[in-house]
Order: structure tokens, then C-alpha cells, then sequence
């Protein structure tokens, strides 16, 4: 059955063009809507149709893909005036992929059964690169049957998919994973930019390091970035702010204090406030670098 499915995609940016030519390669046939269409433009020339509107692509489509930047963006793409639950069939199936607030992923779960449809949360983690290799991880939420209808789908665009529970669920385990991204984050900036001011040759250190207990994918790809002062975005800082504070607003609810999240976000908006919010979030050494009136020079 697997490529029986019409599937619809809603965003084709960074992460989505990649995963949404995993899926036409697979066969499928896909149908897209992106706010700017010239960047559709890969995946059109190579066979995908193109819909005007979110509603449009659902009308084509058994399942409705999306991966867009903001909650606000989801709500529009999914539940607005245009929205893909207005043409979507009863049985079909609307599965947000971006990084989005649990209480938003309930909520649309909540309105798709409303029309006899189902949704899934399905946020992923591994950046550019894990988009373009297919080897992205993903975290599911949503009921156990259509999880598994999905499945074949997420298998096209990743190698570790985990079903986490019910609707939000999804969106819980990537939030936890942002936690643990914002604290690699600092231990991979920090660790580099010691190493520069005590004089060690970076990149060497960095080999000996990055194979043992003190490594890390983080460092493993973007340290090789911030040597090569590198700070395209694999993942855009203004998007990392959303995700911690989408963190921070389910710390205040669980009643949960951490600190390493709080400290990370504070850093990243003052990096947004410089007009850095398009680079990759590896260019939080030179944020760091500078709070010690440092700079980062990377590899000499």
C-alpha cells in the first residue's frame, strides 16, 4: 500500500525540501503549497503538482504533511480560514512535522477527529543534514493505528522514529530533545573556545576529542562548522528561540525550573537582538567569545 497514499506538503524550506523529495522518490505522489513557490521549484520541476492553498492540497491528498517555522504558521497552514482541515476527506490524515507546542498538537488531534479525520505530531530532529540523508530522527504522537498507516512514510525521511504517545506527545519529546541541544550546544562552544584561548591547536585537539566520552555529534558536525567559521544555517537561531521558549512555556506549567534552558535562550535572543537570527546556532561561540572580549578565529 505504501505508495498508494497522495500525499499532500505543506513547506519546503530547509528542512522540507528534503523530506519531501525523500517521499517522491519513494513514488508518491505529491502535491505542495509553500508560502514562496520558487522554493517548490526542485521538487515541481521533478514531477510534483503544485496547490494554491493549504485547503487545496488537502483536497488531493490522503495525508497532509507540514513543516513550517512558528505554532502560528501550524495554525494558519492546518486550522486557518485556508487551512488543509477544509478540504481534507474523512479518513485522511494531517501530520504537523514542525517543532510546535504540545497544547497546539492536542488541539488540532481534537478538530481533525471532529470531521472523522486523525492527526499526528511529528516533529524531527538532525538538522540539514539528517533531512538530506534521510536519517532524521523523528518523534511521534498521536493514535498507535495511524502511527503506523505513517510509518512507511516516515521511513522514507528517517532511521530512529519513535511513537512517544498520545496527541502532544510528539511535540514533549522534541522539547526535551531542544534541552538537550541547548546543553551540547554550550559544552561544544565552550570547550572549543578554551582550547583557542589556552593555545592548543584547535582542530587537532578537536580530532583527539570528538571519538571519546567528551565528543558529541554537536561537535562531531557543527564544531567542524565553527573551525571553518561556518554559520550557514543548518538551523536558524530565530527558529532555536521559538523551541526554547515553547521549553520555557512547558517548564512554567510542569513547574519545573532549568536553568541551562533559561541561561541558553537569554544568550540566543541577544544574538536575535544583533541581527544574527538567520545564522546557525553554531554561532553562539562568537556570542560567547565576545561576553570575555574574545574573538572566535576557528581554524588558523
Amino acid at each position: 500500500m505504501a505508495n498508494t497514499l497522495r500525499i499532500g506538503w505543506i513547506g519546503t524550506g530547509v528542512m522540507g525540501l528534503s523530506m519531501a523529495g525523500h517521499l517522491l522518490n519513494a513514488g508518491y505522489a505529491l502535491t505542495l503549497f509553500n508560502r514562496t513557490k520558487a522554493k517548490a521549484a526542485p521538487l515541481l520541476d521533478r514531477g510534483a503538482q503544485w496547490a494554491d492553498s493549504p485547503r487545496l492540497v488537502a483536497e488531493s491528498s490522503d495525508v497532509v504533511f507540514s513543516i513550517v517555522g512558528y505554532p502560528s504558521d501550524v495554525e494558519e497552514v492546518m486550522l486557518g480560514k485556508e487551512g488543509a482541515i477544509h478540504g481534507l476527506a474523512k479518513g485522511g490524515v494531517l501530520c504537523d512535522m514542525s517543532t510546535s507546542s504540545p497544547t497546539l498538537a492536542e488541539r488540532l488531534a481534537t478538530t481533525a477527529r471532529q470531521q472523522g479525520c486523525d492527526a499526528l505530531d511529528a516533529p524531527v530532529t538532525g538538522g540539514d543534514v539528517g533531512a538530506r540523508e534521510a536519517r532524521l530522527s523523528i518523534f511521534v504522537g498521536g493514535e498507535s493505528q495511524t502511527y503506523e498507516r505513517l510509518l512507511p512514510c516516515f521511513q522514507k525521511m528517517g532511521t530512529k522514529i519513535l511513537h512517544c504517545g498520545g496527541p502532544g506527545f510528539g511535540q514533549k519529546a522534541k522539547l526535551a530533545n531542544q534541552v538537550a541541544i541547548a546543553g551540547v550546544m554550550f559544552s561544544t562552544c565552550e570547550s572549543l573556545l578554551f582550547a583557542q584561548e589556552a593555545g592548543l591547536n584547535v582542530a587537532q585537539w578537536m580530532e583527539l576529542v570528538v571519538a571519546g566520552a567528551a565528543g558529541s555529534a554537536a561537535m562531531n558536525t557543527l564544531g567542524r562548522r565553527m573551525l571553518k567559521k561556518d554559520f550557514a544555517p543548518g538551523f536558524f537561531i530565530d527558529h532555536f528561540i521559538k523551541d526554547l521558549g515553547l521549553c520555557l512555556e512547558e517548564c512554567r506549567r510542569l513547574k519545573l525550573v532549568l536553568p541551562g534552558t533559561t541561561l541558553a535562550d537569554a544568550l540566543y535572543r541577544s544574538m536575535q537582538a544583533r541581527g544574527k537570527g538567520k545564522e546557525g546556532t553554531q554561532a553562539l561561540i562568537e556570542c560567547l567569545a565576545d561576553l570575555s572580549a574574545k574573538q572566535w578565529h576557528g581554524e588558523k
